[in-house]
């Protein structure tokens, strides 16, 4: 009897756990887009494939009403959020840079002098340690250390934090040399087969003239417009762009490599071959790749959300969608993969246009604008009390109000009657009112707050009004490309498509689901301990599927 039950236990057991790995997807693949409007899925959906974009509004969920629930929305705090489950108040990346006062200079998201560029000489010393928390991805690694995490984009930040601190191999691009790399926080060499791809693509020998991908009656948007950056090499931002004969006349074959459709199809064939030559999602342990596509933020920063260089990239970037889709498929067939789809953030219209059709918007000049602060203090208080700016953070020179024993919060409050009587300035929140949580009850104050790190950020934090855009000078230039990091729904209302194993198909979601959520969501779908300082919470719809 003994042995009978024995056996039954055994058999229970075995069974039990191969349902474990049966029910657990082979890979889960994050695919973040650099500032994608939620409305590209619609407005360009004529130039899209039924195998990219369309493959995933068809046959998974779409989350049609996901939001940015803080401020600002930049490429490193998004990359943040989307993984960790929480805000810039909790993660602490609070920009792409910030101002540290202790070295009178300002820091990446991912600078650490500690570590040393590997693959490259260029001294770009890179590690996730600025982040104070663990992400999704560290968390499936401290469950099962067997599971791999594989982290790729163009810009380091972009592949450094959705990795996070356990990764097993984050690369991103190096201007300098024209490759992928990493740092000597993950590897102390590149493998092989990352050797073997950059010896592949060499963009000054390799990248390939800007062409429209379709017949030119097929796209809505206008080519020649006053608003858009012209590169280096043209006399007009108008295709083709011949970029081998930009290269020819001086501009970088790097810079001119990260804003071509190009960078989107390389960075995808190095995913097909991390799948590949990782061995991504060939035993029971579930991995993760997180691919973040960059060169639709750099183009879109020079030509704007209403130009056509941005309609064929994302005619091209669906093909690339579809070429990588069709991949996981073959791999891990249909119900072997989980996958999600989401930008880092939007973009504002180019101001200049919204100024030319008699919309709100416009632009405002942050020098000049903070010489007037200078002057006001000087006249308040006999001293320059202005320390540094960056990302609409006010910081004060502590060390001298301090000197002059001055209150700083009266000094910041002060600062803030200014800034308020400025017309562009929608709102403005002191460090007190920051710390107090006194601006909950505001929706502006709450999302700046989510935003807010007291080690970080400066004493001041302000919103331009909407359509606004902050610039440091007033020149020509300065009125074309745009830009983003703002709390409205231009910047924030963002795409989230879910596809693959137990996803439903077809279903569209409207109810208010915020960034912090995709992580909240994976770890019930992988059956994980919520990380560190989680905040999202969970999409229902995603994990009760109705039958």
């Amino acid at each position: 009897m003994k042995k009978i039950l024995l056996l039954v236990f055994l058999l229970s057991y075995v069974f039990g756990f191969q349902a474990q790995i049966d029910k657990a997807p082979k890979i889960v693949v994050g695919i973040v887009v650099d500032q994608m409007c939620y409305d590209y899925l619609y407005r360009f959906e004529h130039l899209y494939t039924s195998g990219g974009f369309n493959r995933l509004l068809v046959k998974g969920t779409n989350c049609r009403n996901t939001q940015y629930n803080y401020v600002p929305t930049y490429t490193a705090p998004g990359h943040a959020s989307i993984y960790t489950g929480t805000t810039p108040a909790n993660h602490g990346i609070v920009g792409n840079d910030w101002y540290v006062r202790d070295l009178h200079k300002t820091v990446t998201s991912v600078s650490d002098e500690r570590y040393q560029t590997v693959g490259s000489t260029s001294g770009g010393q890179a590690a996730p340690m600025n982040l104070l928390t663990y992400t999704i991805t560290d968390q499936l690694k401290l469950a099962s250390p067997k599971s791999k995490v594989i982290s790729l984009s163009i810009k380091d930040r972009s592949a450094i934090l959705p990795g996070g601190h356990l990764s097993d191999g984050s690369y991103w691009f190096d201007y300098q040399s024209g490759d992928f790399v990493t740092s000597t926080f993950y590897k102390d060499a590149l493998p092989e087969w990352v050797e073997r791809f950059n010896a592949k693509f060499d963009p000054v020998k390799d990248l390939r003239p800007w062409r429209l991908l379709l017949p030119e009656s097929t796209y809505l948007m206008t080519d020649a417009s006053p608003y858009e950056v012209v590169l280096t090499g043209k006399t007009a931002a108008t295709f083709p762009y011949d970029f081998p004969a930009m290269i020819a006349a001086g501009a970088s074959a790097t810079s001119l490599f990260t804003i071509s459709p190009q960078a989107n199809e390389v960075l995808t064939d190095f995913a097909i071959q991390a799948l590949e030559q990782e061995d991504l999602g060939q035993d029971q342990f579930t991995d993760f790749l997180c691919l973040s596509y960059s060169t639709p933020d750099i183009a879109g920063h020079a030509f704007g959300p209403y130009s056509r260089e941005l309609e064929d990239m994302y005619a091209r970037l669906d093909r690339e969608l579809q070429r990588l889709f069709a991949s996981l498929e073959t791999r891990y067939g249909k119900d072997g993969f989980i996958l999600f789809l989401t930008a880092d953030h939007a973009v504002v219209p180019v101001p200049e246009m919204l100024v030319k059709m008699k919309m709100p918007g416009g632009y405002f000049f942050m020098h000049d604008h903070l010489q007037v602060l200078r002057d006001d203090f000087i006249m308040k208080y006999n001293a320059d009390l202005l320390e540094h700016e960056t990302n609409q953070n006010i910081y004060l020179d502590l060390k001298k109000i301090d000197s002059l024993h001055l209150d700083i919060d009266e000094v910041a409050e002060f600062a803030a009657n200014e800034l308020r009587q400025w017309p562009e300035v929608k709102t403005v929140l002191t460090r007190t009112q920051l710390r107090s949580g006194s601006a909950s009850t505001d929706y502006w104050g709450e999302l700046l707050r989510n935003g807010y790190d007291a080690q970080r950020s400066g004493e001041l934090i302000f919103l331009l009004q909407p359509g606004y855009l902050a610039k440091d000078h007033d020149e020509p230039k300065a009125h074309q490309g745009t830009s983003h990091g703002s709390a409205f729904n231009y910047d924030t209302h963002v795409p989230l498509l879910w596809y693959g194993k137990g996803i439903p198909q077809g279903l569209s979601l409207y109810d208010p689901i915020q960034i912090t959520d995709i992580s909240a969501t994976l770890v019930h779908l992988l059956n994980l301990q919520r990380p560190g300082s989680m905040t999202g919470k969970p999409i229902l719809p995603l994990l009760q599927p109705k039958k």
